[in-house]
């Protein structure tokens, strides 16, 4: 049975834990609410971007030209990008995102990029080669850094690698906690999105003039389009996996708290223990010199006698 040092001492560290857990509650709290706030605020450039593609392609109709395509390459050969967690304590989120992109690597990419550590280790794990590993920014301010190398990679891809489309996984929050994965393609612009710009109108009365040059501006908000596209990506993962580490960290607190109170029993249990059994020592040792004492007086009154 364990002392009651041991106890204080086991109490001592449960508390430990439980400030760091609560800790990292506050702070995945914070980074949910930083990263729902950073793709929201994108909301207003991508209306920009999607103003700028319908004015083209109202001109292009005008003109009687088809859709544009967005790609060089022809869609056969696809890309794939996958959106993990560089850190643990997040439950399944990894384990959800690494199964959703089973499907995907079926059809043997021409180039795998993951954005996470410990994603790229389950999928490296299972034997796929990983051709590019970006680390997760921990800040907002890191976002846009890594979209633009991203965007650069993928430019290498289509234009080196020969990569018509471009597929994005991760996970997204639904409800409080539960990270759903999320299949979507990047490249090339689908033809529904397309037609349902040119469909919606131009908001005004008459469509803006552009001097540039129509592939080139088709091109620049491509680019832009993709920016907007994986930054919102990248903040929907972040805060779904700070989702699911609260949920997780509220589960360690619940199970700490049932801990300490079992610790807390045991320590009062211990402590009544030992301080009953130091007041048996003392009526113990009072007894016998008691009784010593009483014995010595006797033998000494009978030798006088």
């Amino acid at each position: 049975m364990q002392t009651l040092e041991a106890l204080t001492d086991l109490i001592q560290t449960t508390d430990d834990i439980r400030a760091i857990v609560r800790t990292m509650k506050s702070l995945s709290a914070v980074s949910i609410r930083q990263y729902e706030d950073a793709e929201a605020a994108l909301s207003g450039y991508a209306e920009t971007i999607d103003l700028g593609l319908t004015a083209l392609l109202q001109d292009r109709r005008a003109r009687g030209l088809p859709l544009p395509a967005t790609v060089e390459a022809p869609a056969t050969r696809e890309a794939l990008i996958v959106i993990g967690s560089d850190r643990g304590l997040c439950g399944r989120y990894n384990e959800i995102v690494t199964r959703a992109a089973a499907a995907p690597l079926q059809r043997d990419p021409v180039a795998l990029a993951v954005i996470g550590a410990r994603a790229a280790a389950r999928l490296d794990g299972r034997g796929h080669r990983i051709d590019r590993l970006f680390p997760l920014p921990g800040t907002v301010a890191g976002l846009s850094p890594l979209v633009q190398s991203v965007i650069v990679e993928i430019d290498r891809w289509t234009r080196e690698a020969g990569a018509g489309r471009v597929r994005l996984v991760h996970n997204r929050r639904q409800g409080r906690s539960r990270a759903v994965p999320v299949d979507r393609v990047l490249l090339p612009i689908p033809d529904a999105y397309l037609h349902g710009l040119l469909q919606r109108g131009w908001p005004g009365r008459g469509l803006p003039v552009f001097r540039m040059e129509p592939a080139r501006l088709l091109s620049w908000l491509v680019r832009q389009r993709l920016f907007v596209v994986l930054y919102r990506a990248l903040a929907e993962a972040l805060a779904s996996e700070h989702a699911t580490r609260l949920a997780a960290m509220q589960n360690a607190e619940r199970n700490i708290d049932e801990r300490r109170a079992a610790l807390d029993a045991a320590h009062r249990l211990k402590r009544q223990e030992t301080i009953t059994r130091e007041l048996m020592d003392v009526v113990s040792g009072y007894e016998a010199v008691r009784s010593t004492e009483t014995g010595d007086g006797g033998t000494g009154t009978s030798d006088l006698g």
